[in-house]
């Protein structure tokens, strides 16, 4: 077996069991987020692993937050910062091999939770983007697909026993999945028929 790469240390990497309390945590910030940003908002969405039922996931609520123009959204990041929602760390796009870095079709605004709340990461996108619907198409294939969404969380499970103290390191085995995920999402996708939805 090769040598891993070896990756700084960061707080414990910790994957639990799916919690049903997660769909209930989302819509009450969901209801929150709506009433700190008014009209600037097309669509909240859960996404990620605490949306899919039946997942391991970190306990980590990920929510995408949809807007017309992420060149308009530094009202909503100041509107958002208001409310105690802390700026993320230089994260202003996403990765997927086979784009560029700088694409625009990954560009995004990261933000955390007010300081001492629960961990969630709030993802604003530009809809019609490649990553906005990306997010959508992830959550959607794993929540239809048991097969898939079972290896899945088989992977997340081995990547936090190989890096338990390094979100660095479980990222560098999660990430090429999400790219092979992707093709089979796209061809699920394409069999159903299937829309970005809420």
């Amino acid at each position: 077996m090769p040598n891993l790469p070896i990756f700084a240390p960061s707080r414990p990497v910790v994957i639990v069991p799916y919690q049903a309390g997660w769909a209930q945590e989302f819509d009450l910030l969901a209801q929150r987020l709506r009433a700190v940003t008014g009209e600037s908002l097309l669509a909240i969405n859960h996404i990620g692993s605490t949306a899919v039922p039946g997942l391991c996931a970190k306990d980590v609520l990920d929510v995408q937050l949809q807007v017309s123009s992420l060149q308009n959204a530094t009202e909503l990041v100041g509107r958002l910062q208001a409310a105690g929602f802390q700026q993320g760390e230089h994260l202003i796009h996403d990765i997927f091999h086979g784009l560029p870095a700088d694409s625009a079709e990954l560009e995004k605004r990261y933000m955390r939770e007010p300081a001492g709340e629960r961990r969630m990461h709030l993802h604003i996108r530009e809809q019609g983007r490649f990553n906005t619907r990306y997010a959508l198409l992830f959550r959607d294939y794993l929540r239809s697909q048991a097969p898939a969404r079972e290896a899945y969380g088989e992977l997340k499970l081995r990547a936090a026993s190989l890096f338990p103290h390094s979100i660095d390191g479980y990222l560098y085995v999660k990430e090429p999945v999400f790219h092979l995920l992707y093709y089979a999402a796209e061809l699920w996708a394409e069999q159903i028929g299937w829309t970005p939805a809420e």
